[in-house]
């Protein structure tokens, strides 16, 4: 089923035109289903295209799913008009009381700061903790996963020489974990970060588990909490030509700046991407939203507190 999403969000006229089918809140409200309460924090600069790129996968269940958007308090986007924000987005205040089957908190460019320098730092730790006991899972994305390790288990994170950029293989480490369902033995994900997490750092922690990596950007995916917690480092969501949107932005600024590796084709930036990373972005996406989310959270949304209580 598709997603009922807030009524004139620009994604859903964006991807109409991708033939993505978009159910409006009258036609949601005749279903006898219970949709999965999912809300976003979105960190992200560019809000809009943020939210078309988590749209476009989480529409690509047979689940039906009701999108919040959330963003932190006071703190004004630059590049979205604050009309949007106003209209399509809440204060965490005003959810607090709410309990969602699953959560998303996406990147944010602020990654060379140290944690506590990053001005929201307080709200967002408020936030991390408050979806322990209000939300099933929670996938913690780039910048997030950084955030969400250094917080609830003090893994640090460390400055790059240069920019992880492009699109890199990976592997499981536990390909029979539900998350990985259908992925072939090697995937590919787009990364776009100036720091990392070690997988040393990662393995000194009990309750963490490795689930994948790359030989040439490291960490990719590690879980905690049996499935409650995902802490992805790289952008799966990312559309087709976000890395190139990055990659002129930088150019036309004189930023010292790589061609994102194995992304255009010959490695040509007068060329088209060669999209490879598609199929495992709708599969991950898809596997969080049945095995962690739809097939663990309870019948009555209320009842995720106890299930907080008790993990």
């Amino acid at each position: 089923m598709p997603l009922n999403l807030p009524k004139n969000l620009p994604a859903v006229e964006l991807l109409k035109e991708e033939h993505i089918f978009v159910m409006d809140s009258l036609r949601a409200a005749e279903q006898d289903i219970r949709p999965l309460r999912v809300v976003v924090l979105n960190l992200m600069p560019l809000k809009i295209t943020t939210e078309t790129d988590l749209v476009r996968l989480l529409s690509n269940s047979s689940l039906q799913v009701e999108l919040d958007l959330m963003k932190i308090k006071g703190h004004s986007p630059k590049n979205t008009p604050i009309e949007h924000m106003q209209t399509f987005y809440r204060d965490f205040d005003e959810i607090r009381d709410q309990y969602y089957d699953g959560m998303i908190v996406t990147g944010a460019p602020v990654e060379q700061l140290p944690f506590e320098d990053v001005t929201y730092w307080e709200e967002l730790k408020e936030i991390f903790d408050w979806g322990r006991k209000h939300v099933t899972s929670t996938l913690y994305i780039c910048w997030a996963a950084q955030a969400g390790l250094y917080h609830f288990y003090d893994v640090p994170k460390y400055d790059l020489p240069d920019k992880m950029f492009g699109i890199f293989k990976h592997t499981m480490n536990d390909p029979f974990q539900p998350i990985f369902r259908g992925f072939d033995d090697e995937f590919y994900v787009p990364h776009s970060r100036h720091t990392e997490i070690r997988r040393e750092d990662i393995l000194k922690v009990p309750q963490l588990t490795l689930l994948s990596e790359s030989d040439e950007s490291g960490v990719y995916m590690a879980m905690a909490r049996g499935g409650r917690e995902f802490f992805i480092t790289g952008h799966s969501e990312y559309a087709p030509d976000t890395l190139h949107n990055e990659y002129v932005r930088d150019v036309n600024k004189g930023l010292p700046i790589a061609v994102p590796a194995n992304y255009y084709k010959d490695d040509d930036p007068a060329k088209s991407p060669v999209v490879r990373w598609r199929g495992h972005a709708n599969l991950l996406f898809m596997n969080w939203l049945n095995y962690y989310v739809y097939q663990q959270t309870p019948y009555r949304i209320e009842d995720i507190q106890l299930l907080g209580d008790l993990i």
